[in-house]
């Protein structure tokens, strides 16, 4: 019996996305890195190459194969960019901090208990 591969995608492909999520997802066997946000660059694609590329959070949200998102973006676009996964029905790990307000952080986390989705905070 094979495992399930979990299909990710990454919400920046900068310094974090480069360093950390991204080897760490392709390298992992029970993870398949299978989209990257570059709203500009086409970095990803030399290292990459068969990876999704796409030019927004909402193109990734919106690709039906990931279910797990890792939010590794500036602190200030986290809450909205989180609460975008979770509508999405996505699972996922987000980078510290968590959210910017309690308010937000107990908001995130409400729905991703209703939808029975996973959330981490992620710290290297």
């Amino acid at each position: 019996m094979s495992a399930k591969i979990i299909k990710a995608g990454i919400c920046s492909y900068g310094m974090s996305g480069k360093l950390f999520h991204a080897p760490f997802l392709e390298a992992h066997p029970g993870y398949e890195l299978s989209a990257i946000v570059e709203r500009n660059n086409n970095d990803s694609r030399e290292r990459y190459p068969n990876t999704k590329l796409y030019r927004s959070v909402e193109e990734l949200c919106a690709d039906a194969t990931l279910q797990l998102i890792v939010v590794n973006t500036p602190t200030h676009l986290h809450f909205e960019q989180a609460k975008l996964v979770l509508q999405s029905n996505k699972n996922m790990i987000i980078e510290k901090p968590f959210a910017v307000t309690v308010a937000e952080a107990e908001e995130l986390t409400a729905l991703a208990q209703k939808n029975n989705l996973f959330i981490s905070v992620y710290q290297n």
